[in-house]
């Protein structure tokens, strides 16, 4: 009976050792999985941190490049990256500019210029900002498709790029088609770095957006990732990554053998969440096959074994056995700890750049390191055993009860202090202590940092003195501003006032010669008297002309809410009353509305349509337009004689024609006029002609929101 008992006592006890020795193998099978799972995540995000370097490397070409690098030097800096063999799953490395609509237009003329043809940009249309494709290394047949490809032109790559731009740093897009691979494309992801004209990174968003040249950008077709990219995936393991940024999550690739349930879930033992470069990225890993470890078989033998011999003994001795051994691990990993806890404290000593001392309880250095003996000018050697209070030139470093208390409190007590060097020089530092705990016989009763200041002082200081100057400087150019202010009143009394009189002295003299000497002077006399009068009438214009436009700077600004529309409707009834004979078609948008002052704005309607009136005397259907585009943006279209687009900076200068007298009468200087009424609103104005195929006008009265 006491055989039967023990055996099975014994069988027992076996049984319930193996269950619990099962349990453990599964969950240190499970923890090796995991394991696993986490590493392949990190590898991944290295690997994404090894294309962020080559990304970051283009940023730094087209930074120290004084212009837009050639495409033979960007193709020289890919083949130098030796892609497919360093950076493998990458496709390659392009380039994308970001340009508005002048921008575009001076780059089509540059290239073709240069020879290259006109540069095409896809998809077309007339939009505020282009994110052009201009080159993509290295080529092959299907990523020749990609060149003038807009990006911005699509929501979810202008997300990243916008992302880039405003954060200065790399960012991701969510998963796309990639038009490398031709119209329909293959689903990827673009990692995008933006481009700045300035070294340094401006510090508001609007000066990033401003500053911004470009992006260099890397596509990599997720399909492909993981084989390409040789990241080491176990048999034993299955993945597939899921963009979860947005609401609903995109599924991004998946290994082989990952398997859906039937119901659509797959089976996830474990998941790792990374924020990638601005997007949000879920690792789902599951096992291939059940989870078994080499302990398992292990195990197995050992029941065996037990079984067959003395069950009880051997789970006697196995028991002591383990214990004995987890004894042994937990003070290996004590004594690791200590170890590695010491050698931490030592490193942090070593290659601190603040000075570091331990102090005894009588304030004697027990030990420095090279930043603290620096600052005090001799060796460390020399330091040891030394008061650190000789050092100070109040002689004192004693922590007080009080100041103790405060330590004890709040960890540290913190104190400005005179430092004298061994060669007599005095520092300026900054003295942290905190007590150290440790076993009553110990040495060591506090650590002190001297943090050396004297030379961020002597900077602020420098800082402060620049700061005067600054502002005496500003103060000396307000009162140079307001010199030039009087000067131009001045100059204005004099040309309203001085020059008038004699101008109506000539025309006076010359109405009298044609009234009264008629008779007197042949016909080629009279031409020549017409011509005087003529000619004192026109600088008379041109002088009300320019004091009209001195005036639009320098008067008195008031905004408030405009109708543009019926403002529009009455300077067209106006231009009707002046030349009642001509049939001109005008459509005025209904509900046009902005912000400015009145009489200025009025202005420049005026200027603009009484342009576009006037520039239409010869068109066969005269056609006039005044409607908004989204953003903000109003336009005066006509379909009249137009002009050259090569000359259109030289519009909004004054006195600056680009048709002869003969042909349209003016003075050329309501659309400078116009100029300094949208600059003063802070808007813009830009003009777009072509002879013969009239002229439109783009203006602003207000500064443009970022997109």
């Amino acid at each position: 009976m006491l055989a039967v008992l023990v055996l099975i006592g014994s069988l027992l006890m076996v049984a319930l050792y193996a269950r619990g020795a099962g349990e453990r193998e599964r969950r240190l099978a499970e923890a090796a999985f995991i394991a696993d799972a986490d590493q392949l995540a990190d590898t991944v995000r290295q690997r994404l941190l090894q294309y962020e370097l080559s990304i970051r490397g283009g940023v730094a070409l087209h930074s120290a490049a004084v212009d837009t690098p050639a495409s033979r030097q960007w193709r020289g800096y890919v083949d130098g990256l030796d892609i497919r063999r360093q950076l493998p799953g990458l496709m390659g490395l392009g380039y994308v500019a970001y340009l508005d609509p002048r921008s575009l237009a001076e780059l089509q003329l540059r290239q073709r210029e240069d020879g290259d043809g006109l540069f095409t940009l896809t998809p077309r249309g007339v939009r505020p900002h282009y994110g052009a494709i201009l080159y993509f290394e290295p080529e092959f047949e299907s990523s020749r498709l990609a060149i003038g490809y807009d990006q911005y032109s699509d929501p979810v790559r202008r997300a990243a790029m916008d992302a880039a731009r405003d954060s200065g740093e790399v960012r991701l897009s969510a998963p796309v088609r990639l038009r490398q691979y031709g119209r329909e494309g293959q689903a990827g992801v673009l990692m995008f770095a933006p481009v700045y004209r300035t070294a340094r990174l401006p510090i508001s968003q609007a000066g990033r957006e401003n500053a911004l040249v470009g992006w260099v950008y890397a596509p990599f077709r997720t399909a492909e990732f993981i084989g390409r990219s040789r990241i080491p995936v176990g048999h034993a393991l299955a993945f597939r990554v899921v963009d979860i940024t947005d609401e609903a999550a995109a599924p991004l690739l998946a290994s082989d053998g990952w398997v859906d349930g039937a119901d659509g879930e797959a089976r996830v033992l474990h998941s790792v969440t990374q924020q990638l470069y601005g997007r949000s990225w879920r690792y789902d890993f599951q096992p291939v096959g059940p989870l078994t470890s080499a302990g398992m078989r292990e195990l197995q033998a050992t029941l065996i074994a037990g079984v067959l011999a003395s069950l009880l003994l051997f789970a006697v001795v196995m028991a002591l056995a383990q214990t004995q051994s987890r004894a042994e691990s937990l003070a290996h990993r004590l004594s690791d700890s200590y170890r590695r806890s010491e050698q931490r404290f030592r490193n942090a000593m070593q290659y601190s750049a603040i000075g570091m001392v331990l102090l005894d309880r009588h304030g004697a250095i027990v030990e420095s390191n090279p930043a603290m003996a620096e600052i005090a000018g001799v060796s460390q050697a020399a330091l040891s055993g030394t008061a650190l209070r000789d050092y100070l030139v109040d002689g004192h470093d004693d922590v007080t009860r009080t100041q103790e208390l405060q330590v004890l409190h709040e960890g540290v007590n913190r104190s400005t202090r005179r430092l004298r060097r061994h060669d007599g020089d005095i520092r300026e530092v900054q003295l942290a202590s905190t007590l150290m705990p440790g076993d009553a016989d110990s040495d060591i009763a506090r650590l002190v940092q001297v943090d050396d200041v004297t030379e961020r002082r002597r900077a602020e200081a420098q800082v402060h003195a620049l700061n005067r100057t600054l502002e005496s400087r500003v103060e000396e150019r307000t009162r140079e501003l307001t010199q030039a202010n009087h000067e131009l009143e001045s100059f204005a009394y004099i040309v309203s006032h001085d020059l008038r009189a004699p101008l109506r002295s000539i025309d006076g003299f010359g109405r009298i010669l044609a009234e009264r000497y008629a008779a007197l002077i042949d016909a080629q006399g009279q031409d020549y008297l017409a011509r005087v009068r003529n000619a004192a009438a026109r600088m008379d214009a041109l002088i009300d002309a320019l004091l009209q436009m001195s005036r639009i700077s320098r008067g008195e600004f008031k905004r408030a809410p405009v109708d543009l529309t019926r403002m529009a409707h009455d300077v067209i009834a106006e231009l009707r009353q002046t030349e009642p004979a001509r049939e001109v078609a005008v459509r005025v948008a209904p509900g046009l509305r902005a912000e400015g002052d009145p009489a200025l704005v009025r202005n420049l309607l005026e200027n603009l349509l009484g342009n576009a009136w006037k520039f239409t005397a010869n068109a066969a259907r005269a056609t006039i337009e005044f409607g908004v585009e989204p953003g903000a943006v109003f336009y005066v279209a006509d379909n009249g004689a137009g002009f050259n687009a090569e000359y259109a900076g030289k519009l909004f200068r004054p006195f600056q024609r680009l048709h002869r007298d003969d042909e349209f009468k003016g003075h050329g200087v309501g659309l400078a006029s116009v100029r300094r009424i949208v600059e003063r609103h802070g808007g813009t104005i830009s003009a777009e002609s072509r002879p013969g195929g009239g002229a439109t006008f783009r203006f602003t009265l207000a500064p443009q929101p970022r997109p």
